[in-house]
């Protein structure tokens, strides 16, 4: 089971409404979320600080930016357990 990782920021209001959609939308998926501070990862912070709330796959694809969003989320899971 791969991990997905919610690019965020603390005190950002949107990166507090994406968690709290993710979570109601899909609960079965918390335990693969990991919740991560973009500032605090130095790559990540270049390439996604302006971006966040985004939502990443082990391999840095973005699977949501910006708002939560399950049908493109399970599209996108459902694409990459078919490879």
């Amino acid at each position: 089971m791969s991990a997905l990782t919610l690019l965020s920021r603390d005190g950002c209001g949107l990166c507090e409404e994406f968690l709290e959609a993710f979570a109601a939308a899909c609960p079965d998926l918390l335990p693969r979320l990991v919740v991560a501070d973009v500032d605090s990862r130095t790559g990540l912070a270049g390439r996604w600080g302006n971006v966040i709330p985004v939502l990443i796959d082990e391999d840095g694809t973005a699977l949501c930016e910006t708002f939560f969003d399950e049908t493109a989320l399970r599209a996108a899971l459902a694409e990459g357990a078919a490879r």
